[in-house]
């Protein structure tokens, strides 16, 4: 199963949740993805131990998507 979360005040909320072969599942959780997109969030997907990359699209065999705001820096 494939989840979609959002990272906020409450540690993160379930957005949406999709298996492979679930279409109506999966184009739910797209336009999830893209509300959040819409909103500011940055999607991310883990690469390795301790490392992630952006995604501009829903990938639809990733076990975890992540959306959080962008880091503020200087």
């Amino acid at each position: 199963m494939s989840r979609l979360i959002r990272m906020d005040q409450t540690g993160h909320s379930t957005l949406a949740e999709w298996k492979a072969g679930d279409e109506t599942g999966y184009r739910e959780a797209v336009e999830a993805f893209t509300r959040e997109l819409d909103n500011g969030y940055i999607g991310t997907v883990s690469v390795g131990p301790g490392r992630a990359t952006h995604v501009r699209e829903l990938p639809l065999d990733a076990d975890l998507v992540v959306m959080r705001r962008p880091i503020a820096g200087g």
